[in-house]
């Protein structure tokens, strides 16, 4: 058994694809379709984050969260706000190896800098 792919409920779904798609760099592995999508790395290694549309809100905390790994910490993060993330008000504390991140609709997911910096 594997993972096939992590499923992130949304409520504006064009703005969830369009960010998830940019920010992973992942194309959908079927056109959209009636609010769902699987959004898959174009090299086939990593695992596929998939949106579905839902109709209610996010209540509180996400209980799952995503963990974005990169050599380029401070240079993903800055793609990343650039293309819609927040900064999460949370202090990193000093030997952090991640930055917490908000997606448009309030997720939260982490950078994690794999550079050994």
């Amino acid at each position: 058994m594997r993972v096939g792919s992590v499923v992130v409920d949304c409520n504006d779904f064009a703005a969830m694809l369009a960010f998830w798609r940019a920010a992973l760099r992942y194309e959908p592995r079927e056109p959209p379709e009636d609010g769902w999508v699987v959004l898959g790395d174009p090299a086939g290694a990593d695992v596929n984050v998939s949106l579905q549309q839902v109709p209610e809100p996010r209540v509180g905390k996400n209980r799952l969260h995503l963990d974005l790994y990169t050599d380029d910490q401070a240079g993903e993060v800055e793609r990343l706000l650039a293309l819609g993330a927040t900064r999460h008000p949370r202090e990193p504390e000093p030997d952090d190896d991640f930055v917490v991140l908000e997606d448009p609709e309030g997720n939260l997911f982490c950078v994690i800098d794999t550079s050994g910096a």
